[in-house]
């Protein structure tokens, strides 16, 4: 379904979108920390690499270009090296400048972050949150006004470093809504007053409880904050970004709409509100419905939070993910060098690695459930299963029922599922001692000393654990309740 959305959105043509907001440049200095300084008790960092890529409101503009929209931008830099910078880079992208303003009071946002490998060690910030001149604003608006009918709608991008104040906003946006174009607003102001006329706002949890003032700890309290907001802001829509649940679409009068995560591997959220506004008012200007619109960029966000650092998501990529079955499948599962090579990625960013193996012939509740407690244990869960052969040593002749890439798919579309390996062995323990999970996980009809590894785990400070399945649940009571209700005779071993 999302795939034929998405599809809808590539046969319309690519519309003409004005971004608002503050332009940034996101600098990032790779390094390493080997030492403390003689100095002061503090790590010395090696920088060994810089990069800059566009940030804040050039980033939802980049965004909107790598989806293949025509971008203006509307904003500030100062007069200084990064302000040069980053109006050539949106340059060299096809993003328009023309309504780039230079403001020499003040200097261009820059977010400096230092890194070593993957971890985020200090971030330095030069910028000006001062709000802006009343004449750069009238400049802004002079310039961008005999724009506007070109323009099939505006995004504006607010991270409160003085570009949108109400003296901009309000004038800007009536101009908008005399053109009868849409305005899509990612708010970062607790007055959400400013936003009055906009079609839809895109906070994140924590904006919304700083700006309603409700503290959410459950849906109601959710639906309460949303309304709030939704009366200050006279906006048609909230959409609001939920982090690890997902995202929830108010549309009033119909009923709030809950979009599950789609994320696979979050290894940065930088700039991830950046992508889901971008994506949403694409998809929203190409003719999708708002809920359409939403689970677009809900899977765009799931794309984007997999790389490190601020980042945007390409039309194949976004195209790639839409896949369903196969694709979900190619991602998860793993050959032995392969999830090895994964695992140490995961073991790096201090992440708990929990292993579990079995037949999984015929996946019914009880293995679904012994898998998701399986799942609360750690950040990762690998399920390795026996090959056909290996089953039919240990079930007998006529198991297994599914065929070994059968069985790995189903366990590969279940979301407390993080990879699938096949092993043919009669035991995991050649796999299990190469893998070396923090966590061994079996079922209760186990004990500890009958589990294969267990003395290996334990003997380099692994734990392992036994789960409970689901009482009177397995694979051969499924299939003896077939055989008896339809008088067929067992064919079972």
């Amino acid at each position: 379904m999302l795939e034929r959305w998405f599809d809808r959105c590539l046969q319309q043509r690519r519309p003409t979108i004005l971004v608002v907001g503050d332009v940034m440049c996101d600098t990032y200095l790779q390094g390493r920390v080997s030492r403390i300084s003689p100095e002061a008790p503090v790590p010395i960092f090696a920088s060994a690499e810089r990069r800059q890529v566009l940030g804040g409101a050039a980033n939802v503009a980049a965004n909107l270009r790598a989806l293949g929209c025509q971008v203006s931008v509307l904003g500030v830099r100062g007069d200084d090296a990064s302000g040069h910078w980053l109006q050539e880079h949106m340059q060299t992208q096809g993003i328009d400048v023309t309504c780039l303003l230079v403001d020499h009071s003040r200097p261009t946002t820059e977010k400096t972050r230092l890194l070593a490998g993957h971890q985020q060690l200090l971030r330095l910030d030069s910028e000006s949150q001062t709000p802006l001149a009343s004449c750069v604003a009238a400049h802004a608006l002079q310039r961008v006004k005999p724009l506007m009918q070109t323009f099939d709608g505006v995004v504006c991008s607010d991270y409160r470093k003085g570009v949108c104040i109400p003296e901009l906003l309000e004038p800007l946006f009536a101009m908008v809504r005399a053109a009868g174009r849409p305005i899509f607003v990612d708010p970062k102001a607790e007055d959400f007053t400013r936003y009055r006329g906009a079609t839809v706002l895109t906070p994140n949890l924590e904006e919304v409880e700083r700006a309603s003032g409700v503290t959410i700890h459950d849906e109601t309290s959710l639906v309460t904050a949303a309304d709030c907001l939704l009366e200050r802001s006279n906006a048609a829509a909230l959409l609001i970004t939920r982090g690890k649940d997902g995202m929830t679409l108010f549309q009033p009068p119909a009923p709030p709409v809950h979009i599950p995560t789609r994320a696979r591997e979050v290894f940065d959220v930088t700039g991830a509100g950046d992508t889901v506004i971008a994506t949403f008012s694409m998809a929203m200007l190409c003719g999708l419905s708002m809920v359409e619109a939403a689970h677009l960029a809900n899977a765009a966000a799931g794309v984007v939070v997999g790389k490190l650092g601020t980042a945007v998501v390409q039309l194949e990529e976004l195209r790639a993910t839409l896949r369903t079955g196969a694709m979900l499948s190619e991602r998860k599962l793993r050959a032995r060098a392969d999830l090895a090579r994964v695992l140490q990625e995961h073991r790096q960013r201090g992440e708990r690695i929990v292993f579990t193996n079995g037949c999984f012939d015929l996946l019914h509740v009880g293995h679904i459930q012994y898998l998701q407690q399986a799942r609360t244990l750690g950040d990762c869960l690998v399920v390795a299963i026996n090959d056909d052969a290996s089953v039919r040593l240990l079930k007998g002749d006529k198991r297994p029922l599914l065929p070994q890439e059968e069985r790995a798919c189903l366990l590969a579309a279940l979301a407390c599922v993080d990879y699938v390996t096949i092993f043919p062995e009669s035991t995991p323990l050649a796999l299990i001692e190469s893998l070396q999970p923090h966590v061994l996980v079996k079922g209760g009809d186990y004990t500890p000393d009958t589990v294969v590894g267990s003395k290996e785990v334990e003997a380099y400070g692994g734990e392992v654990h036994l789960l409970p399945y689901v009482p009177g649940v397995s694979t051969t009571s499924i299939i003896d309740s077939v055989v008896e209700r339809y008088g067929a005779r067992s064919t079972r071993s």
